[in-house]
């Protein structure tokens, strides 16, 4: 009925250091990219917004 004994110490500084790692990924594929991979998704977010707004109807306002 023993169990493993724990050190907490230990036990935080590992799972701060997993949340730091998970955090430096994130930012690595957020900010990781060079200017022409931002430019080429900057313009296919702008064309997808241009198509997009190319459908939406405009409908009179209720008075």
């Amino acid at each position: 009925m023993s169990a493993d004994v724990v050190n907490l110490r230990q036990f935080r500084k590992t799972k701060v250091r997993s949340e730091k790692e998970a955090k430096a990924e994130q930012n690595r594929i957020s900010f990781g990219r060079t200017k022409a991979e931002k430019q080429l998704t900057d313009a296919l977010n702008r064309k997808a917004e241009k198509t997009l707004d190319q459908g939406r109807l405009d409908r009179p306002k209720p008075e």
